[in-house]
């Protein structure tokens, strides 16, 4: 057992930047996405449907490594 840390974000790190994330950034996506799509001038709506579904998952991915295990217990926390 080494006392050295890990490289990345720590676990409050994480939960801190996770919530930031879906607070403010993904409503701030969300209004970005609409007014792209409306000066698309409203494509058919299963055009509209694709582009919001296959937008709704690309957002994430590169926050993938920030969500992980964010809703588990402390792995660093002690247990007493």
């Amino acid at each position: 057992m080494s006392n050295e840390r890990k490289s990345g974000l720590s676990y409050k790190a994480r939960r801190r930047w996770s919530l930031v994330i879906l607070v403010i950034g993904l409503p701030l996506y969300i209004v970005a996405v609409v007014t792209l799509v409306n000066l698309l001038n409203r494509p058919p709506i299963w055009v509209e449907l694709l582009i919001y579904v296959g937008l709704g998952i690309l957002w994430a991915l590169p926050f993938k490594f920030i969500f992980r295990g964010v809703g588990k217990e402390d792995p660093d926390q002690t247990q007493d």
